[in-house]
């Protein structure tokens, strides 16, 4: 019998991204003078799918745009990675997502994201478009569309024994039916503390947090940025990962290469831990020669 026809589906978000460089986050009332900005095909799911891709797995996609300038640009980037994007819906009634970003001279960042056409993605198809794509090793999902959408996904993945790596980004409340089908958990800082309800910074914080966070049932990988992440899978010891030393241009979208290659190593047959010390080296890589052009 023929396996899957993708390694990785992912379903979730697109969004067009204005990035706007200037030399630190606005505080309340304030105008910051910046010095450039460019746009850039984005959302969690599209990046991460674009990733997976660039490594090497054959990927597909499901999700919605607007029948809109945004929605032709973000399908023809899709096709420029090569990615399957026949499930992906064209809504003649609601806009493409976006975002707006600013990145200071750190090279951190806040966003603001409208989500459009993301937030229009219907439940009830899901599962023909899982079908219709001929199913996937790995299956990636983020918190950027429905819950429902997620769930109903997952439930098609878990039912054709495809392993589902979910991404709760953003962190939002509520859940336990898709946890209960998600084999690997990864968050960051701020959502595993969110979800945790404990504070989160660094490693030994991070392992605290595991037991809440359900280590004992999914493989739960907590990244903390600069301080490199922890691994904990069930019945294993925790294994604490350092960052690549590098210097960072831009963290915009790290967590979603990250995503994107941990995706196709799993689908490659990797085991996680060592997944993610590949996917580490890639987002060290992807932060320290991220584009940062301005739009000409």
């Amino acid at each position: 019998m023929s396996g899957p026809k993708f390694d990785v589906i992912v379903c979730g978000s697109l969004h067009l991204d204005i990035l706007v460089h200037g030399p630190h986050l606005p505080r309340a009332d304030e105008t910051v003078v910046g010095t450039s900005w460019f746009s850039t095909c984005g959302g969690k799911g599209g990046n991460q799918a674009v990733q997976a891709a660039r490594q090497g797995a054959r990927t597909a996609f499901i999700g919605r745009v607007g029948d809109d300038e945004f929605g032709g640009r973000l399908l023809a980037n899709l096709d420029a990675a090569s990615v399957d994007r026949t499930s992906v819906a064209v809504d003649d009634k609601v806009g493409s997502g976006m975002s707006v970003a600013i990145v200071d001279t750190n090279g951190d960042y806040g966003a603001v994201i409208v989500s459009g056409a993301n937030l229009a993605i219907d439940p009830a198809g899901i599962g023909v478009s899982w079908d219709r794509l001929g199913g996937a090793r790995v299956l990636v999902l983020q918190n950027e569309v429905p819950h429902a959408v997620n769930v109903a996904v997952a439930r098609a993945a878990r039912e054709a024994g495809t392993t589902i790596v979910f991404n709760a980004a953003p962190a939002r409340p509520g859940g336990d039916d898709l946890l209960a089908l998600v084999d690997v958990l990864v968050v960051n800082r701020v959502e595993a503390e969110m979800l945790a309800g404990v504070p989160v910074s660094d490693h030994a914080s991070a392992r605290a947090a595991l037991d809440t966070l359900g280590a004992a049932q999914r493989t739960v990988v907590v990244t903390l940025g600069s301080g490199g992440m922890v691994v904990a899978a069930p019945k294993q010891t925790p294994v604490e990962l350092d960052a690549v030393p590098v210097k960072a241009v831009s963290t915009h979208g790290a967590g979603d290469c990250f995503l994107g290659t941990l995706a196709s190593r799993l689908a490659d047959g990797d085991a996680v831990i060592d997944a993610c010390r590949f996917a580490n080296e890639a987002a060290g890589i992807f932060v320290s020669t991220a584009v940062t052009k301005p739009e000409p």
